[in-house]
């Protein structure tokens, strides 16, 4: 019987920046390098009589990437994606902060 935990971590290995960017690129001598934020996760089993089964996936987040010229390092975001994340975690963080100040004035 085959190492399920083994077949799905080689599958999902490929989650990651390189899925949502690309490799690193030198672009007339700026050297551009990705960066996201990426996880992935996976799940198998098997019953008494051998048959087993599992799946996996993952997500990426492209986050922006470092851009080198020279000596001179900076990072650029992604505009979209920071608003992408940011407006929900902003509205989730507002309505728990006003069911907190809301409890505490009872």
């Amino acid at each position: 019987m085959p190492n399920i935990a083994i077949e799905l971590a080689q599958q999902t290995a490929s989650i990651g920046v390189t899925s949502v960017y690309g490799e690193q690129q030198d672009v007339d001598g700026v050297r551009l390098v990705p960066v996201a934020i990426a996880g992935h996760g996976f799940g198998g089993g098997s019953d008494d009589e051998g048959n087993g089964g599992g799946g996996g996936g993952g997500w990426a987040v492209p986050v922006g990437a470092y851009i080198r010229k020279g000596d001179d390092l900076r990072f650029e975001p992604n505009i979209v994606s920071l608003l992408a994340v940011a407006v929900p975690f902003v509205w989730v963080a507002g309505s728990a902060l006003s069911r907190v100040i809301r409890a505490l004035k009872k």
